[in-house]
């Protein structure tokens, strides 16, 4: 429900597009796919169920985002976020009923996400992580490249040898950012404004066996689907008249 609910209420504040690597084997001139037009000739990217898909996180709008576009291409996630989410009346028990995953950071029910999302995997369905586990300090709506990334994303790839999905997502800093009064503002104003939100989707890869190798290979992989997606909103931005936006890579 919470996937559907996204992709009905996206379209009113951003236009989405989402694009993808070529699948292995694939000419170099079809370097990217797209779902952007009803009727592309360009196939859309997918998610195999059982798949990691690991996404930047730069914004509380990004599980409205990614939720969005995972439904478009055919992927209702079980999600691991924070548990403080399901203590908020409604979201809590639409999150309990679905099946999504609470995250007690800092506490000895933390590992207990782990085995939860590696049922899930073995179910056969998609398992969204945020590997960085948090959101950046940047205040203003620019673009900030991944931090630095928590093991749980390696741990569980090397427990349930699970491909990961680099997902990268640009533009919802666009909806909310700042302080409180500021992402109110932005989800008011939204509607009016519909900035472009752009999702890129690495290629699956299976992460090396040691922690601290697939840690930093899942960011760089995060990190470059972020940078392709960033690159697409920021044409798109520009496009509209905007003006170039303010994006550090």
């Amino acid at each position: 429900m919470l996937s559907r609910t996204a992709a009905l209420l996206l379209p009113a504040f951003g236009r989405l597009r989402i694009t993808a690597d070529p699948a292995p084997g694939t000419a170099p001139d079809t370097a990217t796919a797209t779902t952007a037009a009803p009727g592309s000739a360009s196939p859309a990217p997918t998610v195999a169920p059982g798949s990691i898909v690991a996404a930047n996180h730069t914004s509380l709008s990004d599980p409205l985002v990614v939720l969005a576009a995972l439904h478009r291409l055919g992927a209702r996630p079980v999600v691991l976020a924070t548990a403080g989410l399901w203590r908020i009346p409604l979201l809590g028990t639409l999150l309990r009923h679905e099946g999504h995953i609470a995250v007690h950071r800092g506490t000895a029910r933390a590992a207990e996400s782990l085995d939860a999302a590696a049922e899930a995997l073995a179910a056969g369905r998609v398992v969204l992580i945020y590997g960085e586990g948090g959101l950046p300090r940047r205040r203003d709506s620019g673009e900030l490249p991944p931090g630095p990334f928590r093991s749980g994303l390696a741990r569980l790839a090397h427990a349930t040898g699970a491909p990961v999905v680099p997902l990268g997502q640009a533009g919802s800093r666009r909806l909310t950012s700042g302080g409180t009064a500021k992402q109110l503002a932005g989800l008011a104003t939204a509607p009016v404004r519909r900035p472009g939100l752009h999702v890129h989707l690495g290629a699956p890869l299976h992460l090396p066996a040691d922690t601290a190798e697939a840690t930093a290979c899942a960011h760089h992989a995060v990190t470059a689907a972020w940078a392709a997606a960033s690159r697409h909103a920021a044409a798109r931005h520009s496009a509209a008249g905007h003006g170039p936006e303010a994006t550090r890579p």
